[in-house]
């Protein structure tokens, strides 16, 4: 929303401001209803510039105008001699002015050049104006020369001279080809000043017929051709390569004068090849800042404004590969003469004296000369009451009659200035020109200016007065040399009668104004931005807040003009309704809330949309408040008000009040207070000796909006301070000393100039007085010379020039520190078992500690091991205790071994002597774990167990408990076995193990305390090959799935025998893997830690991302859920604490067989086995009925009937000698043996 505030004086103010701003010297008023009759002599108020050219094709017009109660009247001198205006036809004097008309049609404008000069006369005197001197403008044609063609060699320097017709003013000079365009220029060629051509070096392409000079005369507008130049360039003897040398000015020195106030233009151009660069310096200074300018591609130094500093020396370089060469032009500056103190009017009283100044200045000085009427002072009559000292008039006591007009002539070589200046003898009394019991209206918080334009001869002097109270110069009011009174911030409290008396010998007059201070008109619910569909209705308000003796008006504008002339808006008192809304009714609507002193206005726009769903709001930070206003000023708090923004779609929640004070920390701003966002003012609380300026801030659900602008400056007065310095500390830094330290108060807690802080301290418990210092802008302060670790009574306050803060708190503290001068004594050791005891000791007297006992520190290490020698010593190990304990466990010792022990005190400044060494030792405890357990020797039905003593013994060893137990394919554990075996053992061999059997192995080492910790390791028998038909893993080959043996998983090796040690680096060893109808066992060997191991697996020549399944801290895992008839690639991996992969084995290949049905042992099922039995005993019955029917007589034919009814279930399982033989099903493609 745009938001504009304009506050305007009412036109009568204005009027009476615009009389009472008026120039020290005193002018007569020539309103003739409020002074009819004063006489004043002649003013001249417009003349013709001294030097006049006019253009001989119009008429010369010569102005002079005056100003002169009674009216003056005028005449002319021409070259000195008086101008008859009358005689001449063709001159005409405009009435009641001095203005001259000559018509020179017909006639030479020559004829009327010459210097004219101006007199304006009346009773009172005469005024004269400038010579002004008339000379007709000239454009005379180029003189007739034959210009002759110019031939040069190919990089010689050259110069075109252009040598224009004299003109006046001087003509314009530029260079153009044939066709009236205008000649390339560079570096290389450029125009001098004087309108001549430079080439610094020529090239073949300069080789034309056309360069051609033109003059244009500006006055008369007419352009002026030299005949072309013809330049022809050779190359039969081109110039080599030089350094440069100056062309324009030549030499190494020139000189050029400017007037001050003109511009100062220096030329350089070099002859040179290559091409050389100019640069400018100063001799013995810099070139005025943001005055000069570099033209002419550097050639030309311009300087602007010329003053007498500018004057000097100024070094143009000109420089090429080859070399280099400078010029110094010496620039002198004159001045025209220039006023210093110009002459003013003077009006005198009868009796009265005064004097006329007139100081000029100008290089070389001005010549000063006085005239009066006309007529030089030395030729006037003589006036007793005037005199000339050193070149001013000094008036006294001067008469009636005696006005006049004084002119002063300052001239030297370069020119003169001529000031008029009357002395106009007046008895008037004093006479109030402001109208009478005239209102002035202001708004609050605005300036107010009381006008008391007055005249009188003798100078009236002016004294206001409010309701008969004397009205003084200082803050609240201003008086000005005018005498209007000016009340810089207007609060109601300044409304009233005011009175103003114009005094001088001949009388008073009092004039009566009054003045309102109203209240500001306000907006207070602004127009809104509106989206509104097509042919709804749009409203706008516009609620105000102005005072009551004010009407305001109210005006609205679409796009900053008058609302169109249609029914469809309606202007409410305080609202603007737009009935049916069509798409041209889109724009920015402002609401103008006016009052005859100030208005009020606000902004919004209004968006016309579709018939469609309504967008949603976009809800935006709020703008920044505005209009901050200080009221309500005191001593220690201020109001501060101020006019929200807008909320852009988003409620104002608070507003954030902000300072800056300029005078401690300007640029900073700090948060002061929050107001809720429904307030529009607050009241502050401020603190003594700050510059303060506040801004505002307007918090919403989207943000805090930017920073208003900051308000007036508001300065509180200095005090004595409100608080002292916080965080007072006494610090014992030495023991002969102590540091007192404090927390240094800011700018805004030091109340007024002149912050100290009084240090005091003094001994506690001690008759003693205060000892005390000033300082300044520190923070500590040492205190030396005291006991060790005494008590000291502390206070630091803060003190300005205008007195001390509150009394201070007092801080108490000691003096420093020294290490304690006694040992613990009576230090005793109790051991409680192989690794705690119990040390003990008496408390230190306090009187040794020299400070404050922080507690004891007992120090205790491993001198030996009972057992062994220990390669190296032990590093002590400390425990601190507070200084109420005596007594304390030593936990983690090492059975039996031998310990040291002392103990310290200690304080602040460090630790006291120790005790003497307590040795003491400890018992035997139970034993560390074997060291090194592996199994080697692994056979069909055997291996080796192997192992290193305990690294600890911890005591002497007794002897090993080893226990083993197979484990089975689903990982349960089969029956324990236990062996004892003697202290001096270190390997085991078990025989009669069960082949193709994973074993578990157990170990502890014994000493007489008892076991220790148990150690584990695992081990596979080989199994027996005669059993192996088709191995189940085929490592590296991709051949089709082998039919597996009706016999428990095979175990292959792929790596050398199980538990030798793997290669240096690796933590991986062998790795082994079974192989059933779905899942696969894979065990390994790994040196590493067991919590971070996983087993991989992936379809063999799959894309498919590899599965992961963690091992929960053993050294075999089954993978489950594989797929008949699938080859999987296997790896074992460990990993860190990120998951990523640190060690892993080599990938294993591994195939499941094809199974199309559950594999069975079928020799091992009863219905097999029932069968078969089944089938025997009917053969058996037959073989009885054949035999008795054998015996019986005749032949049975058995064999015949065999052969013709071949019985599968049978002939396959006889043999020639009646033996069961193999059963084979084609189908199924595996065998099982029966025999």
């Amino acid at each position: 929303m745009d938001r504009k505030r304009s506050c305007t004086l009412c036109g009568g103010a204005v009027m009476l401001l615009l009389l009472g701003h008026m120039t020290n010297a005193l002018e007569v008023p020539l309103d003739p209803k409020v002074l009819e009759g004063l006489p004043q002599p002649p003013t001249i108020t417009h003349q013709s510039p001294k030097d006049y050219i006019i253009d001989p094709r119009e008429n010369i017009i010569i102005h002079c105008e005056a100003k002169g109660k009674p009216h003056p009247s005028f005449s002319w001198t021409r070259n000195g001699t008086h101008f008859d205006v009358e005689k001449d036809s063709k001159v005409i004097m405009k009435p009641n002015s001095g203005t001259l008309v000559i018509d020179i049609s017909g006639e030479k404008a020559e004829a009327y050049e010459g210097v004219y000069q101006c007199i304006a006369r009346n009773e009172h005197g005469s005024a004269l104006s400038n010579n002004i001197v008339i000379r007709q403008s000239r454009s005379p044609l180029w003189s007739k020369e034959k210009v002759e063609p110019i031939t040069v060699q190919r990089g010689m320097s050259l110069v075109l001279q252009c040598r224009p017709p004299a003109g006046l003013p001087p003509p314009i000079i530029f260079w153009m080809d044939n066709n009236f365009q205008r000649l390339p220029q560079n570096s290389r060629v450029s125009q001098a000043l004087n309108g001549d051509l430079y080439f610094s070096n020529v090239l073949m392409d300069d080789n034309r017929n056309d360069y051609i000079c033109y003059a244009r005369f500006p006055h008369t507008q007419t352009i002026q051709q030299k005949q072309p130049i013809t330049v022809n360039v050779l190359d039969n003897s081109p110039s080599g390569e030089r350094a440069p040398t100056f062309m324009q000015p030549p030499g190494m020195h020139s000189t050029s004068m400017v007037l001050k106030g003109d511009t100062l233009q220096l030329e350089c151009i070099a002859d040179g090849l290559p091409t050389p660069d100019i640069s400018w310096s100063k001799v013995n200074g810099e070139l005025p800042s943001g005055r000069f300018s570099f033209h002419s591609f550097q050639k030309t130094l311009k300087i602007t404004e010329v003053t007498d500093a500018d004057g000097g020396d100024y070094r143009c370089l000109a420089r090429n590969r080859l070399g280099s060469n400078h010029h110094i032009i010496t620039v002198v500056v004159r001045a025209a003469p220039f006023w210093i103190s110009a002459p003013q009017n003077l009006i005198l009283a009868p009796k009265e004296s005064g004097m006329l100044t007139c100081r000029a200045d100008g290089n070389p000085k001005p010549t000063v000369t006085w005239s009066v009427n006309g007529i030089p002072i030395e030729n006037s009559h003589k006036d007793p009451s005037r005199k000339i000292e050193n070149g001013n008039i000094i008036l006294s006591d001067v008469q009636t009659g005696s006005s006049a007009v004084y002119q002063c002539n300052a001239s030297n070589e370069y020119g003169y200035l001529l000031g008029n200046a009357f002395v106009s003898v007046l008895a008037e009394p004093p006479r109030v020109l402001t109208p009478p019991n005239h209102v002035y209206s202001v708004i609050t918080n605005s300036r107010a200016l009381l006008d008391c334009a007055s005249f009188g001869s003798p100078l009236p002097k002016i004294t206001w007065f409010k309701n008969g109270q004397s009205v003084l110069d200082g803050d609240l009011y201003i008086i000005h040399k005018n005498n209007t009174l000016e009340i810089n911030v207007a609060r109601p409290v300044h409304s009233g009668k005011y009175t103003c008396i114009a005094s001088n010998s001949l009388g008073n007059k009092e004039n009566h104004v009054y003045l309102e201070v109203k209240e500001p008109t306000r907006i207070l619910r602004q127009p809104e931005y509106k989206v509104v569909q097509r042919n709804s209705v749009a409203e706008f308000e516009c609620k105000v807040k102005h005072d009551p003796t004010l009407i305001p008006s109210m005006i609205w504008l679409k796009d900053n003009m008058e609302l169109p002339d249609d029914s469809r808006f309606e202007v409410g008192s305080d609202s603007l309704t737009i009935r049916d809304v069509r798409e041209d009714d889109e724009g920015n609507y402002t609401c103008i809330r006016n009052t005859t002193l100030d208005q009020d206005s606000a902004s919004a726009m209004l968006t016309v949309v579709e018939a469609t769903p309504t967008p949603p709001i976009i809800m935006e930070q709020p703008d920044p408040p505005t209009d901050l206003e200080l009221t309500d000023q005191r001593e220690h708090s201020v109001r501060l008000t101020w006019t929200p923004g807008y909320e852009n779609n988003s409620p104002i929640q608070l507003f954030l009040i902000q300072y800056e004070d300029s005078l401690h920390k300007p640029g900073v701003w700090v948060n002061m207070t929050e107001v809720s966002g429904t307030r529009t003012t607050v009241n502050l609380e401020l603190s003594p000796y700050v510059y303060y300026s506040f801004r505002v801030l307007a918090l919403n659900e989207v943000g805090l909006s930017q920073p208003s602008a900051p308000s007036r400056q508001y300065r509180t007065n200095p005090a004595q301070p409100d608080v002292n310095p916080s965080d007072v500390e006494v610090i014992g830094t030495s023991p002969d000393s102590l540091t007192i330290t404090w927390k240094e108060l800011t700018g805004l807690e030091s109340n007024g100039p002149g912050l100290q802080y009084n240090v005091s301290w003094r001994q506690k418990d001690v008759d003693q007085q205060w000892n005390s210092l000033s300082l300044a802008n520190v923070s500590q302060y040492v205190v030396t010379g005291t006991p060790t670790f005494t008590p000291y009574e502390v206070t630091v306050q803060a003190v300005n020039d205008y007195g001390p803060g509150p009394t201070p708190e007092v801080v108490l503290g000691y003096s420093g520190e020294d290490l304690p001068t006694m040992a613990p004594e009576n230090v005793k050791v109790s051991v409680q078992n192989g690794t705690m005891a119990v040390v003990s000791w008496d408390a230190v007297p306090l009187s040794t500690v020299q400070g404050r006992l922080n507690g004891y520190k007992v120090s205790y290490w491993n001198l030996r091991s009972l057992h062994k020698q220990d390669p190296e010593p032990k590093k002590p190990q400390e425990l601190i205790f507070q200084e109420n304990e005596t007594e304390s466990l030593l936990l983690g010792l090492h059975p039996y071994s031998q310990y040291n022990l002392n103990i310290r005190a200690f304080n602040g400044k460090g630790d006291g002597p120790s005790s003497p060494n307590q040795i003491f030792e400890t018992p035997e405890g139970v034993p560390g774990p074997p060291a090194d357990l592996k199994v080697e020797n692994l056979n069909l039905d055997s291996l080796v167990v192997k192992w290193a003593p305990p690294v600890e013994y911890n005591g002497h060893l007794t002897g090993y408990l080893f226990k083993y137990q197979p484990i089975n394919t689903t990982d349960e554990l089969g029956p324990l076995k236990e062996l004892l075996l003697a202290a001096n053992e270190t390997s085991v061999t078990l025989d009669n193990l069960k082949h193709s059997t994973r074993y578990k192995f157990y170990l502890n080492a014994k000493t007489v305390k008892g076991y220790g910790p148990t150690v584990t390791e695992e081990g596979v028998t080989i199994m027996d090959e005669a059993l192996i038909r088709h191995p189940a893993v085929e490592a590296g080959k991709d051949s089709a799935p082998p039919t597996p043996p009706p016999t428990p998983p095979v175990t292959q090796f792929l790596q050398p025998p199980f538990h030798k040690a793997p290669p240096a680096g690796r933590m991986f060893g062998s790795v082994n893997s079974s192989v059933e109808e779905n899942h696969a066992v894979i065990s390994w060997e790994y040196s590493g830690p067991d919590r971070n191991v996983y087993v991989e697996y992936v379809v063999d020549n799959s894309k498919d991302p590899w599965k992961t399944e963690y091992v929960n801290g053993t050294r075999t895992y089954q993978i489950r859920g594989l797929k008949p008839g699938m080859s999987y690639r296997v790896r074992v991996v460990a990993k860190d604490h990120s998951d990523a992969t640190v060690h892993s084995t080599e990938e294993l290949l591994i195939t499941v067989p094809a199974m199309t049905s559950k594999q069975v042992d079928i020799a091992t099922q009863g219905w097999f086995i029932g069968l078969m039995c089944a089938i025997a005993l009917l053969i058996l019955v037959l073989l009885i009925v054949c035999f008795i029917k054998r015996n019986k007589g005749g032949k049975y034919p058995v064999k015949e009937k065999e052969d013709a009814h071949q019985d599968p279930e049978i002939q396959p399982m006889k043999d020639d000698d009646g033996t069961f033989g193999e059963y084979r099903d084609s189908d199924r493609n595996f065998f099982i043996p029966l025999r």
